[in-house]
């Protein structure tokens, strides 16, 4: 193991035991609900989905690069590159829709009770979280392409072009089917950023205009007091930025090993760290404001 890549080591380490602890504290209670058959809220089953994507996106995404900065690399072969990184694509496609459906959940949620959203508000949320169990095997379909293009660094054959991700390579081929592939790709994630978008604004207006409304009936004998469904709000508001910070670390890694033949390591590495930092730090926003989450059946995970 070569001693510069050992503070990385270290940092990848730290962060996936924080994100893997963050999330199954969240993670196990639900489980447990099923075997105590205790009904979830639509909003505490999109969840499940989404911690359970972020475990094993920071499972496939960080133990690649703690074994290449402990001098593992060779230990990654096609078969583990493939898998690592498929499951990867599959995880963040996951979350990324997962937080798209919470972000118009929320956005639903709190709309005006004369608004045809409220009047729609049980049937969305039943399709809301059917297409939760839908999307894997979506994303599974979707990124299976990924699978076939990838292979560890060290075999040696002539591809057209040639990515290095880092640990793993993946070739790319300039035929209609790649282009139309990736089109799709950016179609997807840009369609499930658009409606986030669109409903963080829309939760922003709302709050903006509930709030002016308390203003102006505001009394002496009152206090303005934040509601669960405004804090609720907010929450999703900081994940949903949050998000949009993580895949702009992720698009600008893709730029990077797209333009470079040989992409530096510890560029790759920093990158892959501040991408990660979604899947992570994402159980520690939602858990203070999560009150309609079963009861933790685990005395570790319990908050005091």
């Amino acid at each position: 193991m070569v001693p510069e890549n050992l503070p990385m080591g270290i940092l990848f380490f730290s962060q996936t035991a924080v994100g893997i602890l963050g999330n199954w504290s969240i993670l196990l209670p639900y489980v447990a609900s099923v075997f105590t058959r205790k009904s979830l809220m639509p909003k505490d089953r999109i969840l499940r989905h989404l911690t359970l994507a972020n475990s094993l996106a920071i499972i496939s995404r960080v133990i690649p690069h703690i074994m290449v900065q402990l001098g593992l690399q060779y230990l990654l072969d096609d078969l583990l590159c493939k898998l690592t990184l498929y499951s990867n694509r599959v995880c963040r496609g996951i979350s990324l829709h997962c937080t798209c459906l919470l972000s118009c959940f929320q956005a639903i949620t709190i709309s005006p009770s004369n608004s045809r959203w409220m009047k729609l508000k049980y049937s969305v949320s039943k399709y809301m979280v059917q297409s939760c169990s839908l999307s894997w095997l979506v994303h599974l379909l979707l990124n299976s392409k990924t699978a076939v293009e990838v292979i560890g660094s060290g075999t040696n054959k002539n591809f057209t072009k040639k990515i290095k991700l880092g640990y793993c390579s993946t070739f790319v081929s300039g035929n209609t089917v790649t282009v139309l592939y990736l089109f799709l790709l950016c179609f997807t994630d840009g369609l499930c950023l658009g409606l986030m978008v669109w409903a963080s604004v829309f939760m922003v207006s709302t709050l903006h205009r509930h709030k002016s409304q308390l203003q102006h009936i505001h009394s002496a004998q009152y206090s303005l007091r934040v509601s669960p469904e405004d804090r609720a709000t907010k929450t999703i508001l900081i994940l949903v930025c949050t998000f949009v910070l993580s895949y702009s670390m992720s698009f600008i890694l893709v730029i990077y090993t797209v333009v470079f033949d040989n992409p530096r390591l510890w560029i790759v590495s920093i990158f892959t760290f501040l991408d990660m930092c979604f899947p992570t730090f994402c159980p520690f926003i939602l858990v203070p404001n999560n009150k309609s989450a079963p009861k933790n059946h685990f005395p570790c995970c319990r908050r005091r």
